[in-house]
């Protein structure tokens, strides 16, 4: 079993946790957006396109005049995949300084492609990680006194 938290580190997981905590959300949302938009382009042949007329509107697939509007769903795909990356970076820190192993690193990575996954990762590892500082900083005290 690998070894407990330093001490010192305490304040580095607290803040890991919070970008983590923030991170898991935004890539949780994303997440979402983009199943919702690969279900209308490749069920229903639509994507998003914002400007060319319109502030956004439904247009078939593949036919997005690149001259005069932007494809928001490629731009959604993008933005999901920069967020996920930066959790990726939340989550290895963040077991890093837990010294998790590394079978933890990949449940908790798998929270940012599994859809509703991340939400459930997310409380789960606030609170475990929450508690865990609770309780040894309390055993801290205890041993000082």
């Amino acid at each position: 079993m690998p070894s407990e938290p330093r001490v010192s580190d305490f304040p580095k997981i607290r803040v890991t946790l919070g970008a983590y905590r923030i991170l898991a959300y935004i890539t949780g949302v994303f997440l979402l957006i983009l199943v919702v938009e690969i279900v209308l382009k490749y069920g229903f042949g639509l994507e998003l396109q914002g400007g060319g007329g319109a502030f956004l509107q439904f247009v078939p697939a593949d036919s997005i005049d690149r001259a005069t509007a932007v494809n928001v769903s490629l731009v959604i795909q993008i933005t999901h995949g920069y967020c996920y990356l930066a959790y990726l970076v939340s989550d290895f820190l963040l077991t890093t300084y837990m010294r998790w192993p590394i079978k933890r690193f990949v449940l908790i990575a798998a929270g940012g492609v599994v859809p509703l996954l991340s939400f459930f990762v997310e409380r789960r590892v606030h609170r475990e990680v929450s508690d865990y500082l609770t309780r040894r900083v309390e055993r801290l005290d205890a041993a000082r006194s």
